[in-house]
């Protein structure tokens, strides 16, 4: 964003974030303290959207009241967003499958998107007291602290991934992620799946993981923890190392050191 609109995103990133945390406060109220009873997916369905359905409209109440003109991206399973124009990409449960099992690794997320890159973006775990805003061109926080990505060497680099939601679709990226977690955990200290895909991400940013990658596309989970991540000095690529895109097949972020070093795990995956 150029100088002249940075006041108007920080006053608008402020009721973004408030607006998050209030959904996150009800949905943390309202979750279950026990794992879910449902024993086929189409009861974990029904459960999961008696909670989840509100709290997406309360969201989309708040954000569209704050931004009239954005449009809303109504599926965030689709894996794109729009390439004109200004749209909320929202997720209200990112880790649902934590969600529904009691966990508290799950993030309420919001976005805002223009011409299909994201200029805005909070991500907020109400159970794990962390929540991570950032503005294109304005840096990235972490409770309110300003963040950056740490350089590490591979060995004793911890590195996140996770699948988007829909991988068993997409026979090729499930088939590199399996690759790719090879050759990563040959190569670093420890891999984890640590829950949300937007949290870890962000938690590149805040130095808290030191990579991150995923295959897949998947664009409502990763833009927001992307923004954050690239914000706070991270690089973010696609597996290649080209400039990443919401659209793209495979994804890095880390401190640019680091991902210089990472980037050869991924060359031999096809």
């Amino acid at each position: 964003m150029s100088d002249d609109e940075m006041p108007e995103a920080r006053e608008l990133l402020a009721g973004v974030e408030a607006a998050v945390r209030e959904v996150g406060a009800t949905l943390a109220a309202r979750r279950p303290d026990r794992p879910c009873p449902a024993s086929t997916l189409a009861e974990a369905r029904t459960l999961f959207a008696a909670l989840d359905e509100p709290a997406a409209a309360e969201l989309r109440r708040r954000l569209g009241a704050l931004r009239p003109g954005a449009g809303w991206v109504a599926d965030e399973l689709a894996g794109s967003v729009p390439a004109e124009g200004e749209w909320w990409l929202c997720d209200t449960t990112d880790g649902a499958v934590q969600f529904l099992l009691g966990l508290p690794q799950w993030a309420v997320t919001a976005t805002l998107v223009r011409d299909g890159a994201a200029v805005l973006a909070v991500v907020h775990a109400p159970q794990l007291g962390a929540t991570y805003r950032a503005v294109r061109g304005g840096g990235a926080e972490l409770d309110g602290r300003p963040i950056a990505a740490v350089e590490r060497e591979l060995a004793v680099t911890v590195a996140g991934t996770s699948q988007p939601p829909l991988v068993a679709r997409d026979r090729l990226a499930l088939r590199r992620a399996g690759a790719s977690l090879s050759a990563v955990a040959g190569a670093v200290l420890a891999v984890r799946n640590l829950g949300p895909t937007s949290l870890q991400v962000a938690q590149v940013g805040s130095g808290h993981l030191g990579l991150f990658w995923q295959f897949g596309p998947d664009a409502a989970n990763l833009l927001p923890g992307a923004l954050v991540a690239a914000e706070a000095g991270a690089a973010v690529t696609d597996a290649a190392g080209a400039a990443w895109t919401p659209a793209a097949d495979g994804f890095l972020a880390a401190a640019p050191g680091l991902h210089a070093r990472a980037l050869p795990l991924f060359s031999c995956l096809d």
